[in-house]
């Protein structure tokens, strides 16, 4: 799951979702080798903010066929006027809370991993805030595990960064790319919760 901000007008948030564990390694060896094929660095890092308009569709179109899902929130900053919204960590736990609760249904014994994000206190906060949350005892079992790791050594940390910045991307009009990269990715989509509600333009 990747926590996407910046300095944009919208808080993002993907989770990205592999059922099958050798879809996930199929997908994360692609993008390994996507690096190889562009003669990137091997540790070079697929970032949708810091990428070319080039790179982020060649990126989204290859992974684009493989086995995944994805879950988003996208929050209007400019009206996050709640006293709770001045908290940060408090904000990203109800944030990444609500993206979840969205995601239940298609989560059994998962395995969540997180972008490495603000302090390890914060970490084992978010990890258990998450599984008292999701978990209940009438659906116990749907969270198994937390795991947090730099985005800069997980290929599909990438993939949910370059998800995230789509999803914020689309939300942006009068941008002459606002479509481009939600379009190449939207037959992924699952649920993308939106606030405050508004109908994205016709594709």
């Amino acid at each position: 799951m990747r926590l996407g901000t910046g300095a944009t007008a919208y808080f993002t948030i993907a989770l990205v979702v592999f059922e099958d564990h050798d879809d996930a390694t199929a997908c994360d060896q692609r993008i390994g080798l996507l690096r190889r094929e562009l003669s990137l660095p091997s540790d070079f890092e697929f970032h949708f903010h810091d990428n070319h308009p080039n790179l982020r569709k060649t990126f989204l179109s290859t992974v684009a066929p493989y086995d995944f899902f994805y879950f988003g929130i996208v929050l209007d900053k400019s009206l996050l006027t709640g006293p709770g919204f001045q908290f940060k960590e408090s904000f990203y736990k109800y944030a990444s809370r609500l993206v979840f609760e969205n995601a239940k249904p298609y989560l059994r014994n998962a395995t969540v991993i997180f972008d490495e994000s603000g302090s390890a206190t914060f970490k084992m906060q978010l990890a258990r805030y998450l599984r008292r949350q999701v978990n209940s005892s009438e659906r116990p079992g749907l969270i198994e595990k937390v795991k947090v790791q730099s985005s800069s050594k997980n290929n599909l940390l990438q993939l949910a960064d370059m998800i995230a910045g789509s999803l914020g991307r689309a939300c942006l009009e009068g941008k002459t790319d606002q479509l481009d990269y939600w379009k190449i990715v939207r037959h992924r989509e699952i649920y993308v919760q939106r606030w405050p509600k508004k109908e994205r333009p016709e594709a």
